[in-house]
């Protein structure tokens, strides 16, 4: 075994962190760029901690970016994420992460990969490779860097920074072709027990499955642990997750669903109700416009994922789904309560035509660079 090193980035973007890489500096066969990648992270841990690694054995923490030269020409880098299991040697490539889509711009400027003025504000076209999507980021520059204050404020991160505006471009049908791919607004699932569930399955930004949290006994106002805790509920979520997977054609059986975790993803919406998040802050029901309880990688989320708020304002605009019976807000941005408190987004629809259209949609974040240097990997000799 021999010790080997690789340059990288290590960002805040959002909610989440990663290692970022630019695509050169990685081995080419994909097998072997995983290796590198799982090396640096601490995966796979059988004790959930990733204490060998960079990762921080939760998923929003467990997270890479890869970026390149762009391979389209309405773009100015390729942007590839992966999602790295903990506990398996797996790395899912299958849809994007909002959270550190929102760093993407600083790093291609840190990283050499685009050019900006020195100063005033950067505006970045990101080709998600993972998504084959548009996003738009705009962010202020300071001395051709991310500008490092701010007063932008997001639930879930301390401090404040420069904000991060953005917008996911036709973002509807990122892996099925269709922003609602059963051609339905609602969906009748029938789960391995018998139990009947309501969902609106939805594909934009990232496909997700949006579930009546009240046919699994819930309000939508509760904290991750307590969802963790109730086996049957997991359970129940897992297995919505995956009959979803294959009602939206990503996945040909079960099996094949399962052995994807990271798409879609899933959630339980509700209509709006008093809430406390995990700072012990209370939320008023009359502050936001509607409840959400997502999961990733088989755990519930401590934020929402932003492609997953941005996948549900759509789902806002959308007539006849279960998140626009619940939404209080119809018209402007839409307010999202989740466990550490609320997020804004904005979503557009065209519902013109035969089917609904996802035009755009648009959220603020922020993010700062942790580090940049090299991360040491073990490498077979």
């Amino acid at each position: 075994m021999q010790l080997k090193e690789v340059p990288a980035l290590f960002m805040r973007g959002g909610t989440s962190n990663a290692l970022i890489f630019l695509q050169c500096d990685l081995p080419e066969e994909p097998q072997a760029r995983d290796q590198v990648i799982l090396s640096a992270m601490g995966s796979p841990d059988p004790y959930g901690r990733q204490l060998d690694g960079m990762g921080g054995g939760i998923s929003s923490l467990s997270k890479v970016c890869i970026l390149a030269p762009p391979s389209r020409d309405d773009a100015d880098l390729d942007y590839t994420f992966g999602q790295v299991s903990v506990g398996d040697a797996l790395i899912d490539y299958g849809g994007n992460c909002g959270n550190m889509s929102s760093a993407v711009g600083p790093a291609a400027l840190d990283l050499g990969l685009i050019a900006c003025p020195p100063d005033g504000e950067a505006t970045v076209r990101i080709h998600n490779t993972n998504t084959g999507k548009i996003i738009e980021s705009r962010f202020p520059v300071c001395a051709g860097q991310l500008e490092p204050g701010g007063d932008l404020a997001i639930d879930g991160v301390a401090g404040t920074a420069a904000p991060i505006r953005l917008s996911f471009l036709d973002p509807g049908g990122t892996k099925t072709g269709a922003l609602l791919p059963t051609g339905r607004a609602v969906d009748r699932i029938e789960l391995p027990d018998g139990r009947v569930v309501h969902a609106s399955l939805v594909d934009a930004a990232n496909p997700c499955v949006f579930v009546d949290a009240a046919d699994l006994g819930k309000t939508g106002a509760e904290d991750p642990g307590t969802l963790e805790a109730d086996t049957e509920f997991m359970a129940a979520m897992e297995a919505i997750r995956c009959i979803g997977s294959t009602r939206m054609g990503m996945t040909a059986d079960l099996h094949a669903a399962a052995a994807m975790p990271s798409i879609p993803k899933v959630a339980i919406v509700a209509p709006p109700v008093d809430c406390t998040t995990l700072a012990g802050k209370v939320v008023p029901a009359g502050k936001v416009s509607v409840m959400v309880r997502m999961l990733s990688m088989e755990r519930p989320h401590r934020a929402v994922p932003i492609t997953g708020s941005v996948c549900l304002a759509l789902a806002c605009r959308t007539p006849g789904t279960l998140p626009h019976k619940f939404c209080t807000t119809t018209k402007g941005p839409i307010t999202i309560s989740h466990p550490s408190g609320t997020i804004l987004v904005d979503g557009d629809v065209d519902t013109s035509g035969e089917a609904p259209r996802a035009v755009s949609g648009s959220v603020f974040r922020t993010a700062r660079k942790l580090f940049s240097g090299t991360v040491h990997y073990v490498a077979e000799d």
